[in-house]
C-alpha cells in the first residue's frame, strides 16, 4: 500500500541519516520498522495488567507547559512516587518513577502524550521478578 506523510523537514533529514547508517536498504523499510517498533511499544503499554513499576521519561517546552505538567502530576500523585527534572534552555526533561496500579500510569503517560509542547514520552516497566 502507498501512502504520503508530512515531516518536518529537520526530522526527515535525520530520519535518512538513521537508516542509511545502520545499512537498511530503503527509507520504506525504515518506516515499516520503525512503525513496527511503534506498534509493540504501545501493545506493551496495553497489556500490563496489575500493580507495575515505571519510569516515564518525557520532553517539553517548559513555558508552554509547565502549569498543566504541574496540575497533571498533581492528578496523579497517587502513583507517582518522585520525579527527577533538567534543563536545557527553554527545553525541560524530566523521568517520573511510579508505582501501583498499571492502568493509572498508562492513563498517565496518555495525559502527557496529549499535549503538543511535549516532545516525546517514554516508558519503561520493570520486568517482574
Amino acid at each position: 500500500m502507498r501512502t504520503s506523510l508530512s515531516v518536518p523537514q529537520d526530522v526527515l533529514e535525520a530520519f535518512d541519516e538513521t537508516w542509511e547508517a545502520e545499512g537498511i536498504d530503503s527509507r520504506s523499510r525504515a518506516v515499516r520498522e520503525a512503525m513496527q517498533e511503534y506498534i509493540e511499544r504501545h501493545t506493551r503499554l496495553e497489556e500490563i495488567e496489575g500493580d507495575a513499576v515505571a519510569a516515564v521519561a518525557f520532553d517539553y517546552e517548559h513555558t508552554l507547559v509547565i502549569e498543566e505538567l504541574h496540575t497533571v502530576q498533581h492528578d496523579f500523585e497517587d502513583v507517582i512516587g518522585t520525579t527527577q527534572h533538567m534543563h536545557r534552555g527553554e527545553w525541560c526533561l524530566e523521568t517520573i518513577f511510579c508505582s501501583g496500579p498499571s492502568g493509572r500510569i498508562r492513563e498517565l503517560v496518555y495525559q502527557l502524550r496529549d499535549f503538543d509542547a511535549v516532545g516525546r514520552v517514554n516508558v519503561m516497566f520493570l520486568r517482574p521478578v
